[in-house]
């Protein structure tokens, strides 16, 4: 059996402990290798050769594991400006199980876990699974059924679950013998493949709460780790090298002969920030997926040590630092460009999309929890805790519409200067779209797609609108209405599939200047309107957080019905969803993965704490401050004695 080979990212960063970076210490090499040796005739001297490489590998790599284990973090650099790998061939040694207290090829296992680590269910470390809590016992011997025990599933497993699972276990790639991740679709029938093969950082997140959940964790932790190692690629379009921190948006194993050695080959990882995808446009957020996913990990499986490594806090830190980057714009959401998500065609939703806040937010709460309390991060923590106040505010208050905020709109004043402006951003009332005066119901609202200057993008847009629930970026009261939209207009996001990526759909010649005419994204399909089988786990966890799991239950029956029949597509056309969309992907992973998770969470609902924030009861008193101070809200009141800018 092969090695999975570990990379020593302590080189990279000389100066951690002294919270300053620098980018010529990062690694920037042509790929990530892992070499494999072929049959050779000479079988004796190459074993030889084999194990006195091995053998200094090792004890390069015993060394550096005691510093890791006495310090906590890894300080010796394992050469020049090369990482220290533990290639794919060669023999195991029977003594590194013994030496590494691991599984014996040096990786983390759900067993290893029982002895290494004890969680406790609290803000920063694991799920209920090891908790000794009272009736914990009896809650612990529950979950082990569900996830660690093949029976008690396989006795509920529906026909099409067992179907996805088989295809999820099919679309699995290895790097150097190990499972790193999923690749977008698998459909055998498609002689077009495109980049399709690749393992992307956004489709992987239900593929890996999938695996956590059914108690297979190395994937997840290899995929968490190996991507890493793509962070601040060398790669470059136009001359421009992407910001240190950016996440690629895919990257594809290769196996290529090895230059000068005919007797080997290696596995090559791959990555694209997004200069070989169609409009060439970075990924902002598999970045914040990546944070998101590192959580969930620590919570499901225990293993806090991933999070806690100096490789993976500093990959944190890069992330943070390059979305909390001071520039010209003045709001705290994310200033982007269109595609820079999963809408990633253009599709009018550049400047501030609901979306990115949404995992933005998300991403921020969860780097709060894993970060490691040091001098050096403390800056970073401050920015971090001030972001999300500001956050939450703005999209709380100027995002949020429902039939009384579409009545202040109607009767806004415009141009208005100074601080005490109720019409901050100069919305004129004309841009109240006439589908939305029908269209609202008297009870129920949303968070508005996008926000700028005179500028307000009325779509509702699903992820965006369920992930605010997921992370509490929305309130209680607004999670509610949400979720009252929802099931009050279920024929418009939901119909015969699951569920509209975003409603209502660009047409005429609205269509036409908005997208460019893009031939894909016709009304009612693919990214305008289309609905998209993969948004079924956010509004399960959305409706199970919020105890409505009744709408999530009818949702994956309606799913269930024909989603295996139909071959996992991509996607689906027209406004009520009957037709397969018409250059949608069969066998798409992430439709095959968002059906399991669905099941799985409404099985164990009290298993979505691995994805879920609570609210943060700072966050909250901040939030009610800053309504008081807010002028609009106070105009008939007398004058304060402090002064609040908003």
């Amino acid at each position: 059996m092969n090695v999975v080979h570990t990379l020593c990212r302590a080189q990279f960063y000389p100066n951690l402990h002294s919270g300053s970076y620098n980018s010529s210490h990062f690694l920037r090499p042509h790929g990530r290798r892992c070499r494999n040796k072929r049959n050779s005739t000479d079988s004796s001297s190459l074993q030889n050769l084999q194990s006195w490489q091995y053998t200094m590998q090792l004890q390069n790599f015993i060394r550096i594991h005691a510093i890791h284990r006495q310090l906590g973090f890894l300080s010796k650099k394992c050469g020049q400006n090369r990482p220290l790998i533990l290639p794919c061939h060669g023999q195991k040694s029977d003594r590194l199980g013994d030496i590494l207290g691991k599984d014996g090829n040096g990786a983390w296992s759900p067993e290893t876990a029982k002895n290494d680590f004890s969680p406790e269910l609290n803000g920063n470390s694991g799920l209920a699974f090891g908790s000794q809590s009272p009736n914990s016992e009896k809650r612990e011997t529950t979950l082990k059924s569900d996830y660690f025990g093949n029976e008690s599933i396989d006795e509920r497993e529906s026909a099409v679950e067992r179907e996805a699972w088989d295809l999820l276990q099919a679309a699995m790639v290895n790097y150097c013998g190990s499972p790193i991740g999923t690749i977008a679709a698998n459909d055998p029938t498609d002689p077009s493949i495109l980049n399709y093969d690749q393992i992307f950082i956004r489709d992987f997140i239900p593929s890996g709460i999938a695996f956590l959940l059914k108690g297979e964790y190395e994937i997840v932790r290899n995929f968490i780790l190996h991507t890493l190692q793509l962070q601040s690629w060398e790669k470059t379009m136009d001359c421009h090298s992407p910001g240190q921190g950016l996440m690629p948006a895919s990257f594809k194993v290769r196996t290529v002969p090895l230059e000068g050695d005919d007797t080997a080959t290696e596995d090559v990882l791959d990555p694209d920030f997004g200069e070989a995808a169609i409009g060439r446009v970075a990924p902002v957020d598999s970045g914040l997926w990546w944070i998101i996913l590192l959580r969930a990990y620590g919570k499901c499986s225990g293993d806090l040590s991933v999070q806690e490594r100096v490789d993976v806090q500093t990959g944190m830190q890069m992330i943070l630092k390059l979305c909390l980057a001071d520039g010209f714009d003045m709001f705290p959401t994310l200033l982007v460009t269109d595609g820079s998500c999963m809408i990633d065609r253009r599709m009018g939703i550049h400047g501030h999309p609901l979306e990115i806040q949404a995992l933005f937010y998300s991403a921020l709460r969860s780097a709060r929890e894993m970060l490691t309390p040091e001098d050096s991060s403390a800056d970073l923590m401050r920015a971090l805790n001030n972001r999300l106040i500001a956050l939450s505010f703005h999209i709380r208050e100027y995002y949020w519409v429902d039939m009384k905020k579409l009545n202040e709109i109607y009767r806004y004043k415009t141009e208005e200067y100074s601080y005490d402006a109720v019409n901050k951003f100069n919305i004129y009332p004309d841009q109240i779209p006439p589908w939305l005066v029908e269209w609202m119901p008297d009870t129920g609202g949303y968070f508005i797609g996008n926000l700028q200057p005179a500028h307000m993008d009325f779509r509702f847009f699903s992820l965006g609108n369920l992930w605010s629930i997921v992370c509490n970026l929305a309130t209680r009261e607004q999670s509610e209405a949400i979720l009252d939209l929802v099931e009050s207009k279920w024929g418009d996001f939901v119909a015969d599939m699951p569920f509209k990526i975003c409603y209502p759909a660009l047409e005429g010649q609205e269509w036409r200047i908005i997208t460019g005419s893009d031939p894909k994204n016709t009304p009612w399909s693919y990214h305008n309107g289309g609905s998209w089988p993969t948004l079924l786990w956010q509004l399960t966890v959305a409706c199970i957080k919020m105890n409505r799991p009744h709408l999530a239950a009818k949702a994956i029956k309606i799913a269930e019905a024909r989603i295996s029949r139909e071959r996992w597509p991509e996607y689906y056309d027209t406004k009520k969803a009957r037709f397969i969309g018409k250059q949608a992907r069969l066998y798409q992973t992430w439709s095959i993965a968002g059906f399991l998770v669905s099941k799985l969470l409404l099985r164990n609902p009290e298993t979505i704490k691995i994805l879920t924030c609570e609210e943060d009861a700072e966050l909250v008193n901040a939030f009610y401050c800053m309504l008081d101070a807010n002028p609009k809200r106070k105009r008939n009141r007398k004058k304060s004695s402090k002064s609040y800018i908003v």
